[in-house]
């Protein structure tokens, strides 16, 4: 098996991911539509906003003209501005309400798309890309990041296209009403701007890092919950809390860092509101003061209302950075898997063998996990239909990657692979696969019953097939036993010894009965006597297909038509049992060493 590795994270500068934001959104083009939809709708939204202060304006020159006059308020003029502002304040939050539904419906199906596309991708990769990143990083990327994302989407861009026109508009509305207010406003909340990219430049990395963290962090507690009997067998818990201490204190690290680097923006955005107001109030009176024609008391308050308006948008666009950051660092991640290399595309290769003999040949087979490391070198061999074939050798001599290579689950460096006399690499991988059935020491049962346990992927296979192969494996009484049968629903509730686990996955290789098979370590985790009825039905099974069998007990394949001896990648010997142990080679002191008694 390859060796395990952990892929490192690029450690991205303080430069944005722009690239992954660019990706994203071509990624949403089938949503164009509610999109577009979503900016009509923000973009209309906002009337109120810009032009309400504008009318307020006007009521308070009603109000103070008619203090002035003898004859009192215009209440007619009066009432028509206020009932005009309250039907466009209705309007305007209709129409938030249609945005906010909208964009809703659309992240979330921007993230059921995101994860169906990592999903089909993540069926089109090679088996290596597994054996170098752990399941829990792998799982963070559907879940964390893609949720991150979505969320941005739903709570963020709606708010951010929004503030910006916002932003337009009021910047337009304040220049018509007085360029010198307007020029001082937009000084005092340049200031807050500035900051806010300053800070977000150096946050950017630590949300990449932090959504980094919690990959790995899923990573081990995955690893440590999946095997937690291992760690509690070798009183492993203080180191596993430890690893998990370290993780967990660099997430946290790692988050306070971002969201305290961004935290501090927005009260510079508050603060450079409140100058700006300071700054109207005592430039704006000192101009009345002064017989400026061009300046009143309801102007003074418009412009209030608008440097609020104006220093709104900038500190939506401190929170919105915030979370742009996150969906970044997330899509960057979400990204790196759907850019992986995925297999070879077979649509051109129709070759497919028909009731197939079985017969398999090796011809100078070459192969390395990494390109600097060969560990197969010219692997060559011909075996026979009907043939039984042990393979044995040391831990680390090549065992398992002989069956990897024959499964295509990697691809050969050289040389070739043939069954019945075509080269496997000529046929698509499904219709290798589907000629063998396979039986490894790790067995993989889901939540479903026992019967969409054995019959995973097959169609029409009936009960009597069922009892058939259940008597052969051992496992009739015990299904018998059960209040469903085969309807018997496997989940927690129901526990099954690993022999039994495995007894069920034989059984379901049985039943699929393709003309190859590879067995793997399949009895190692039964009994002696459990063991004694699966030889014999795996005798049967074997009967007339030819069997590829990696044994580390060397008692369980002494029956074998070709025992091949591995070391180091080359076959050092072959012969059948009597014959190797008659070489008094390397084959006979593995052999002898396993019934050697200590005194």
């Amino acid at each position: 098996m390859p060796p395990m590795g952990r892929r490192l994270p690029n450690d991205p500068d303080a430069k944005m991911d722009v690239g992954s934001l660019i990706k994203l959104l071509r990624f949403v083009k089938p949503f164009i539509v509610p999109i577009i939809i979503i900016v009509l709708c923000s973009l209309l939204s906002t009337i109120p906003s810009i032009i309400g202060p504008s009318k307020i304006s006007e009521l308070m020159n009603i109000i103070t003209a008619g203090v002035k006059n003898v004859e009192g308020v215009d209440m007619n003029a009066f009432m028509k501005v206020c009932i005009y502002l309250l039907s466009i304040y209705v309007i305007g939050a209709l129409i938030t309400y249609l945005q906010q539904w909208v964009s809703v419906d659309t992240s979330q199906g921007i993230g059921k798309l995101l994860r169906t596309t990592l999903n089909d991708k993540i069926t089109k990769l090679p088996l290596k890309y597994f054996d170098s990143n752990t399941k829990g990083d792998i799982i963070s990327r559907f879940t964390n990041d893609v949720d991150t994302i979505s969320q941005t989407l739903s709570s963020t861009i709606a708010t951010l296209l929004r503030s910006i026109v916002i932003f337009v508009g009021v910047i337009v509305m304040m220049f018509s009403v007085n360029v010198t207010l307007s020029l001082i406003s937009i000084a005092c909340s340049l200031v807050g701007f500035i900051m806010m990219f300053t800070l977000s430049k150096k946050a950017r990395k630590y949300f990449y890092k932090r959504q980094t963290n919690l990959g790995e962090i899923n990573g081990h507690i995955e690893e440590v919950f999946t095997n937690h009997h291992v760690v509690k067998s070798f009183n492993g818990e203080d180191e596993a809390i430890d690893i998990f201490n370290k993780k967990n204190e660099e997430l946290y690290n790692n988050s306070l860092k971002a969201n305290l680097i961004m935290g501090v923006s927005r009260p510079f955005m508050a603060f450079s509101g409140n100058l700006a107001y300071a700054a109207i109030f005592i430039i704006g009176v000192s101009m009345i003061l002064s017989g400026s024609n061009n300046m009143n008391y309801g102007t003074i308050i418009s412009f209030t209302m608008y440097a609020r308006l104006f220093s709104q948008p900038l500190g939506n666009f401190a929170q919105s950075m915030t979370s742009i950051l996150q969906a970044s660092a997330a899509g960057k991640r979400v990204f790196e898997v759907l850019e992986e290399s995925e297999m070879e595309e077979e649509n051109n290769k129709q070759i497919v063998i028909d009731n197939c003999k079985g017969d398999v040949s090796f011809k100078d087979v070459r192969f390395g996990y990494s390109e600097d490391k060969e560990i197969i070198h010219g692997f060559t061999g011909s075996f026979k239909a009907g043939q039984k074939v042990a393979i044995v050798g040391p831990t680390g001599a090549g065992k398992t990657t002989i069956v990897n290579l024959l499964m295509r689950f990697y691809e050969i460096n050289s040389g070739s692979i043939s069954i019945d006399g075509k080269n496997i690499q000529d046929m698509k991988r499904e219709n290798v696969r589907d000629l063998f059935d396979m039986i490894l020491q790790d067995t993989w049962l889901f939540e479903g019953t026992i019967r969409e346990n054995l019959v995973y992927n097959q169609e029409n296979v009936s009960d009597e097939k069922l009892n058939e192969v259940c008597k052969a494996v051992g496992l009739r009484h015990f299904i018998k036993s059960l209040p469903k049968g085969y309807d018997t629903l496997l989940d927690d509730s129901l526990a099954l010894s690993e022999g039994q686990k495995q007894q069920l996955t034989i059984a379901r290789a049985m039943i699929k009965n393709s003309p190859l098979l590879i067995l793997d370590e399949a009895t190692s985790s039964v009994d002696t006597r459990t063991e004694l009825i699966i030889q014999k039905a795996m005798d049967e099974l074997t009967k007339g297909r030819t069997s590829f069998i990696i044994a580390h007990r060397l008692s369980t394949i002494k029956n074998a038509d070709i025992i091949m001896v591995l070391n180091n990648g080359d076959i050092i010997e072959t012969g059948n049992h009597e014959e190797l142990l008659e070489k008094k080679g390397f084959y006979a002191e593995l052999y002898n060493s396993q019934f050697e008694v200590v005194a």
